[in-house]
C-alpha cells in the first residue's frame, strides 16, 4: 500500500465528522436482508418484491448506486466502504451482499455502515448470482459493480458518472485501475474466444507483446493511459446505467465466478452499444487484486478454466467449445508434468503449486470433477 492511499485511508477512518454524518443521514437500524434462496429468484425477490427481470426504483432514486460482492474481505471491505463515502458527492447508495463470510464481514457493515443495503447470503452463491441480487435491490439510473478490494480515488465515481452522461453511445465503462501510485494494472481485454485463448495458454501474447495480431488478448501495446473502446471491461469497476439493463438483462447465472463480465460486455455490445475504457478516474487496487479469491486457490483457478469454457461454448458452440477443451488440456497437462518435475528438483513451492492447479484441472477436465477448496 503506497503511503499516498494509506494516508487517505487513515483520514477516512478517523474522521468524526464524516460518521457523524452519516449516521445523521439515516435512522438507527440497518437496511438488512436475508437474501432470497435459489429457489426463489425465478419468482418474486422478497427484498425488491419485483420479478427478477425487473428492477427497484422509487421516488428517493439515488444518482448511482454501487454494489459490491463480498466473500470474507472484512478489512478491505471497510476501507472501501469508506472510500466510496468520503469521495463521492453525487447522491448515492451503497448495496453490499455477503457470499456467507465467516470473518464477521456482515457485522461489520450493521455496526460501522448502518446507511449500506445489507444482503447476506446463507451459502456462496458466487459472483453473478450475488450481484444481481444486489443489482436488483439498487434505486440509482447508473449502477457501478465495484469490487471490495479497491479503494475509491479523487472522486472516481463522480468523474465516471459525469463522463458516461456526456457519452451517450457508451453502455458500459471503466477507469484506471493502479496497483500501487505508480503503476497502472493492464484492464480491459479483448473477446476471449479460441484464438485468444490459444494464445494466452502458450504464453505468445507475451513473448510476441510487440505484435498487434499476437497482443491482442490484453491489448498489450496500449499503456491504459488514454481512452479506448474494448471488448471487456474489468468486473472489479464496471458502471452501467439501468436503461442498458433493462435492455439486455442481468448477469448470466450460469458463470459462478470469472467471464460474466466478458458475457454481459458482448451483451451490451450486440445491443449496438459501447464498452470504453477512460482515464479521467483512477481507483487502487489493493495488492494488484486477487484478495477476494485467493482464500480458495485451487477451487478458483479450475472455476476460471469451466468460466472460459463456458463462455466459448455460449458463443462459438461445440467447435468452439471442443477446441478450447483441446487447448486447456494440453496446456493443464503441460503445466502439471513440467512444473511438478521442476518441484522435485528444486522443491520450489510455487512450482509445486502450479502443477497442483494444472492436475485439479485436467481432473475436471476428464471428469468434471471441481474442488471444493
Amino acid at each position: 500500500m503506497t503511503q499516498t492511499a494509506g494516508a487517505a485511508l487513515e483520514v477516512m477512518r478517523s474522521s468524526f465528522a464524516f460518521k457523524t454524518l452519516l449516521l445523521s443521514r439515516v435512522g438507527s437500524r440497518p437496511r438488512v436482508y436475508a437474501a432470497p434462496t435459489a429457489s426463489s429468484l425465478a419468482g418474486p425477490d422478497p427484498v425488491t418484491n419485483m420479478t427478477s427481470t425487473h428492477l427497484r426504483a422509487d421516488s428517493n432514486d439515488s444518482s448511482v448506486s454501487v454494489v459490491i460482492v463480498s466473500w470474507n474481505t472484512r478489512d478491505l471491505l471497510r476501507d472501501c466502504l469508506y472510500s466510496v463515502n468520503q469521495q463521492t458527492r453525487l447522491r448515492h447508495e451503497i448495496v453490499v451482499v455477503d457470499n456467507a463470510s465467516s470473518d464477521g464481514s456482515a457485522e461489520m457493515v450493521e455496526r460501522e455502515f448502518p446507511e449500506v443495503i445489507l444482503l447476506i447470503n446463507r451459502d456462496n452463491r458466487g459472483f453473478a448470482i450475488a450481484n444481481n441480487q444486489g443489482i436488483r435491490a439498487t434505486s440509482g439510473y447508473y449502477v457501478l459493480l465495484l469490487n471490495p478490494d479497491t479503494v475509491i480515488l479523487d472522486g472516481a465515481i463522480d468523474k465516471m458518472v459525469r463522463w458516461l452522461d456526456e457519452h451517450p453511445g457508451v453502455g458500459c465503462a471503466g477507469c484506471q485501475i493502479l496497483e500501487t501510485e505508480t503503476e497502472i494494472q493492464r484492464t480491459c481485454f479483448s473477446d476471449p474466444g479460441p484464438f485468444n485463448l490459444l494464445l494466452m495458454e502458450t504464453a505468445l501474447h507475451r513473448v510476441l507483446h510487440d505484435w498487434p495480431l499476437f497482443c491482442r488478448p490484453a491489448y498489450g501495446q496500449w499503456d491504459r493511459r488514454t481512452e479506448r473502446d474494448v471488448d471487456v471491461v474489468h468486473g472489479m469497476f464496471m458502471l452501467t446505467s439501468r436503461l442498458v439493463i433493462e435492455q439486455v438483462g442481468l448477469l448470466d447465472e450460469d458463470f459462478f465466478v470469472y467471464s460474466e463480465e466478458a458475457d454481459w460486455c458482448r451483451r451490451i455490445r450486440k445491443s449496438g452499444y459501447r464498452c470504453a475504457f477512460t482515464p479521467v478516474a483512477r481507483v487502487l487496487h489493493r495488492d494488484g487484486g486477487g484478495n477476494s479469491t485467493i482464500q480458495s486457490t485451487t477451487r478458483m483457478f479450475v472455476q476460471f478454466q469451466k468460466s472460459r469454457l463456458l463462455y466459448v461454448q455460449k458463443y462459438y458452440g461445440v467447435a468452439g467449445r471442443t477446441a478450447a477443451r483441446f487447448i486447456l488440456f494440453c496446456s493443464m497437462f503441460a503445466r502439471w508434468t513440467l512444473f511438478g518435475a521442476m518441484s522435485c528438483i528444486t522443491r520450489d513451492v510455487e512450482s509445486r503449486t502450479r502443477s497442483r492447479l494444472g492436475r485439479a484441472t485436467l481432473r475436471f477436465l476428464l471428469s468434471g470433477a471441481e474442488p471444493t477448496s
